[in-house]
């Protein structure tokens, strides 16, 4: 239930002949349905369901759930931006890490596929780095015909050329790096190009607890909210 304005807080809401609220201060207009549904789906998101599962758990379009998960992860990369930035002093380890889907691990040209990410423990919390796309070294190679004990050697020098500073082998990192592979594959296959939210979504709730990150997607997504 709206108690409050979700735009500047103001404690008098009045009722509209449409079920609508008007804020008394702010003026702005108010749909305690859309603020209903925008909640379930925060749920649901918090909650690790899709957003094909969400749809039908909320009775809304998958168009409207997926818009809503869409924008959710760009507020919580956003978030964890600021919060990293806030804290980086207090980094005390960090490693690198080659992830590639299941799918793709029986085949050597996959190795191009590798989405390579730097993880940090800030103060037991973890902060990642996407790493550019390997695959411009795959179209180079291509074009010149290299033979196929290159990938061998390739795959070697990524082995090697591992960046990391590590105090124990039971750590944080590795923590988050398990909790990624198995978050991940609920989605059975992520697109490149959105790859990078996805790691930041696992990044968040690993970091938060299921309490804290619907509290703070709420306060993201209104800048006032009272229940």
């Amino acid at each position: 239930m709206v108690k409050h304005c979700i735009h500047c807080g103001h404690h008098k809401l009045y009722t509209l002949a449409n079920g609508h609220l008007k804020c008394a201060a702010c003026k702005r207009k108010i749909s305690p349905a859309k603020v209903e549904r925008t909640l379930h789906l925060v749920d649901a998101f918090c909650n690790n369901m899709t957003a094909l599962e969400a749809s039908k758990a909320c009775q809304c379009s998958y168009m409207t759930a997926k818009s809503h998960y869409d924008q959710i992860r760009i507020l919580i990369a956003q978030y964890l931006e600021a919060r990293y930035n806030d804290h980086a002093l207090n980094i005390k380890e960090f490693d690198e890490y080659f992830y590639l889907e299941q799918s793709k691990k029986r085949s050597e040209k996959t190795i191009f596929d590798l989405r390579n990410f730097l993880t940090f423990d800030y103060g037991g919390k973890v902060y990642n780095i996407l790493m550019p796309s390997l695959k411009k070294y795959r179209t180079n190679l291509f074009d010149e015909s290299m033979p196929e004990e290159y990938y061998h050697q390739f795959a070697r020098f990524l082995t090697f050329r591992r960046v990391a500073r590590l105090k124990h082998l039971d750590n944080t990192i590795v923590k988050f790096w398990n909790f990624f592979e198995k978050h991940i594959k609920q989605y059975r296959g992520v697109d490149e190009d959105h790859f990078f939210y996805y790691l930041k979504e696992a990044e968040f709730k690993f970091n938060y607890t299921l309490k804290e990150q619907k509290e703070i997607i709420l306060s993201l997504l209104y800048k006032h909210y009272v229940a």
